[in-house]
């Protein structure tokens, strides 16, 4: 297993667990339900430790795709993104902390903490839909805003036009 492919394993939990993280958050605090609340927070510790993780490997990654041609333009705006986005959950990550022991010590300020972590991680949420869409420009083509459509294979058009005469 190569750093690219690690890079690949890691990057989906912090923006797949951001989305439960934020359901779990939501519902404990309309429910009043710490246990909840607490399973949100440790969800987003979750993936600010698994965005490092992500970014351990980010480089490694940059020099394989490099070599198989490319463009640092593109990689350089996901890097650029990324870190923005890793400074966000690191923010996330650490108020969650604090959020834990807020309600350990069932601190009279809890719940507005929970209000900024939700706030944080709805911020955070938003921010990954760029990063990931960055990164899955890198090597999916056809996603990026300047796909060209008449790019499509010759087997492709012939398959869809042997369709229609069926």
């Amino acid at each position: 297993m190569n750093q690219a492919h690690l890079h690949m394993v890691f990057n989906h939990f912090p923006i797949i667990g951001l989305f439960f993280g934020i359901g779990i958050l939501a519902y404990g605090i309309v429910k009043k339900q710490t246990i909840l609340v607490n399973t949100a927070y440790v969800i987003f510790i979750f993936c600010m430790l698994m965005a490092k993780a992500t970014m351990m490997t980010g480089e490694g990654a940059e020099e394989i795709v490099e070599e198989l041609g490319i463009s640092h333009d593109i990689i350089h705006e996901h890097e650029e993104l990324a870190e923005t986005f890793m400074k966000v959950l690191y923010g996330l990550g650490l108020v969650s902390i604090l959020g834990l022991v807020a309600n350990y010590k069932k601190h009279g300020k809890a719940s507005v903490v929970s209000y900024v972590i939700l706030f944080l991680a709805i911020g955070s949420a938003v921010l990954s839909k760029s990063v990931g869409t960055s990164g899955g420009e890198i090597r999916h083509t056809e996603i990026r805003d300047n796909a060209n459509l008449s790019n499509t294979s010759e087997a492709n058009h012939e398959n869809e036009s042997s369709e229609e005469d069926d």
